[in-house]
């Protein structure tokens, strides 16, 4: 395996990445690849993207990791993460990594865990240009998405006034409210291991308005006659599992839903074989080498 350090501009940004090409490739070859997304304030060292790029190129395909802006040692506002901000930068990720010289141009996939799926299936639709979509955790509608999140009159109450007052010290300070990621999206002390360091504590008001609008369900339609797989625990104890569920019957032929009992969120950093058999084989199915 070969890595190299990149950059890319997106949005008058730099946007740092890592290109990996398998081991077995020749001088002058060129493959397949994909586009490896992180999640929620993340960066491109988080073990859901690592796990993917490990298994993708054993499988023989060049990978492309980055950090979105404002994430790791991309360029951009801490803590303001705004979703169409990110389908933008994924599109442009594309961009640079079709014309890498180890790259098939236009045979170009991208895969995301939870917020990164998200984006993943939201870029893919609107951008003609993705040869197919895997999604892990994702979402596809932010409000009912924050309604399981925050379940209870209480919790949606609170969460809900947060909205509200983070418009009302905006429109008052010219400021953003900070708010603290747990308040964004809850997660159970037993997968906090899986925050990775340098990931972002702390997030304007805007950033949880930006994915309570958001709807990759709206737009997932326009993937076929693409390729899509859709992948969830079901017992996510993070992103409730309908969501996945709500957009495999909005999207076009082909897709493929598959729900794992025995992972959580973070499916793709387990190490799960059976998972990675189910993606293999999909792999071999719509996208082969």
């Amino acid at each position: 395996m070969s890595e190299s350090n990149i950059s890319f501009q997106s949005q008058g940004l730099r946007l740092a990445g890592v290109v990996r090409t398998p081991a077995n490739m020749q001088v002058g070859e060129r493959r397949p690849a994909f586009l490896v997304l992180h999640g929620f304030g993340s960066n491109k060292g988080a073990e859901n993207v690592l796990g993917p790029c490990a298994a993708l190129e054993a499988q023989g395909y060049v990978t492309m990791r980055f950090d979105m802006r404002g994430c790791g040692e991309s360029e951009g506002e801490r803590g303001n993460l705004i979703c169409l901000d990110q389908v933008q930068n994924t599109r442009d990720a594309y961009t640079f990594l079709n014309g890498h010289p180890a790259v098939q141009a236009t045979r170009i996939g991208v895969i995301g865990s939870s917020f990164g799926a998200a984006v993943a299936v939201y870029a893919g639709a609107i951008d003609e240009r993705f040869s197919c979509v895997i999604s892990s955790g994702g979402w596809g509608h932010g409000e009912r998405k924050f309604r399981g999140q925050h379940p209870g009159p209480e919790a949606w109450a609170k969460f809900t006034a947060m909205l509200e007052e983070g418009k009302r010290h905006r429109a008052r300070t010219g400021q953003s409210l900070l708010v603290p990621r747990m308040d964004i999206v809850p997660i159970p002390p037993s997968l906090k291991r899986q925050i990775v360091p340098g990931s972002i504590q702390a997030f304007t008001a805007e950033t949880a308005q930006s994915m309570f609008d958001f709807r990759a369900e709206d737009v997932v339609a326009k993937l076929a006659p693409r390729p899509l797989l859709l992948l969830h625990s079901s017992v996510d104890s993070v992103t409730p599992t309908e969501q996945s569920i709500e957009m495999f019957k909005r999207a076009g032929m082909p897709a493929d839903l598959h729900l794992f009992g025995d992972t959580d969120h973070f499916m793709l950093a387990e190490g799960n074989q059976r998972v990675w058999h189910v993606v293999a084989e999909w792999l071999e199915k719509y996208f082969p080498l």
